[in-house]
């Protein structure tokens, strides 16, 4: 009697590799996602915020990178045009086709909005070009340096709150680091806003350095770019009398912000109220709150600014005056005698 042919088992390592089979369709989904060639925007899905890009935008994406077809690998001998490709994301769940809520132009506006805020779901859910939006239904994957800063901003906001009872080298680390990077931000601020209004003044041109140093969505690299882009467009140089009024309002403020600046003696009682404040910040300690000598630490210095305040008044009223206003006070005695 011939013996049953047992179905071999395939091993347990097997079995995962073939579960962790990488889908071609997603990874296409997901590298063209993430590509910066790719315009999208953030809206309102049905109480949902998704990501969502134009149909338009992703044919012309395709048609400048065909190499990323490659990425389909079986499917890409059945996605011959690029609206296979879409409708090939559309069947896989990857996407889903959109449509504005507003559909109506408000009053004032001459066309409809180029990036609506808000979208519903379309009832044709086909690849189209004309007018219509598709939204990814798939998260995105998280990058490494968010994972590392979801675990630094806990840290950060912990250590800002023990900040009072931290060390004093600490505490002077923290200080001096926050007044140089605040110092380096306003220096660059006003270095960019002084080279403009030079440039507009003079030459009449609109040059920002650092363009998108201010710029909400801006990327990392787009950050720190120094030249702005070339404009397209030429735009018209102000007019001579504009400019020429500008850089009088200018000379003006200057000359009014020199002319009334404080004296020698105001800045000086700034400075030593700023540095009472910072003091205070750095000499606490938990130690001497808890033991009370915190409180006589503070009333030392308060009465230390009091009698350096008081030595300032009584210097002031031991001056001489002036020598004609006490001739006519001793004249005024005599005549009363």
């Amino acid at each position: 009697m011939a013996r049953k042919k047992v179905p071999e088992v395939a091993p347990a390592a097997q079995k995962q590799k073939q579960k962790k089979e990488i889908d071609p369709v997603q990874t296409f989904a997901e590298k063209i996602r993430d590509h910066k060639d790719l315009e999208s925007r953030w809206a309102v899905l049905q109480d949902t915020r998704v990501e969502y890009f134009r149909g338009k935008d992703f044919t012309s994406f395709l048609q400048g990178h065909q190499d990323t077809k490659a990425l389909l690998g079986s499917y890409q001998a059945s996605t011959e045009s690029e609206d296979d490709v879409g409708n090939l994301l559309l069947k896989r769940k990857l996407i889903v086709r959109c449509d504005r809520v507003v559909k109506t132009l408000r009053p004032g506006k001459t066309r409809l909005s180029k990036w609506p805020a808000r979208l519903e779901l379309h009832p044709d859910q086909s690849f189209s070009v004309d007018d219509a939006f598709f939204a990814w239904t798939f998260e995105r994957r998280r990058p490494l340096w968010q994972t590392v800063l979801s675990i630094l901003v806990p840290i950060v906001t912990v250590a800002c709150c023990l900040f009072p009872v931290s060390p004093y080298w600490c505490k002077l680390v923290v200080i001096y680091t926050c007044f140089t990077f605040l110092a380096a931000i306003f220096t660059l601020l006003f270095l960019r806003l002084a080279i403009f209004g030079f440039m507009w003044i003079v030459l009449g041109k609109r040059v920002w350095f650092f363009p998108n140093i201010l710029a909400e969505e801006a990327s990392f690299k787009d950050l720190f770019q120094f030249w702005p882009e070339p404009s397209k467009e030429d735009e018209k140089p102000p007019k001579w009398t504009a400019r020429l009024a500008v850089a009088a309002v200018l000379g003006l403020l200057v000359w009014f912000s020199i002319h009334y600046a404080p004296d020698e003696a105001a800045r000086t009682r700034y400075h030593r109220k700023v540095s009472n404040i910072i003091d205070d910040v750095l000499e606490w300690s938990p130690k001497l709150a808890l033991s009370g000598k915190q409180a006589k630490v503070s009333t030392g210095s308060n009465e230390s600014q009091m009698n350096a305040t008081t030595n300032e008044t009584a210097r002031q009223q031991a001056e001489p005056s002036n020598p004609i206003q006490s001739g006519e006070a001793v004249n005024k005695i005599c005549r009363d005698f």
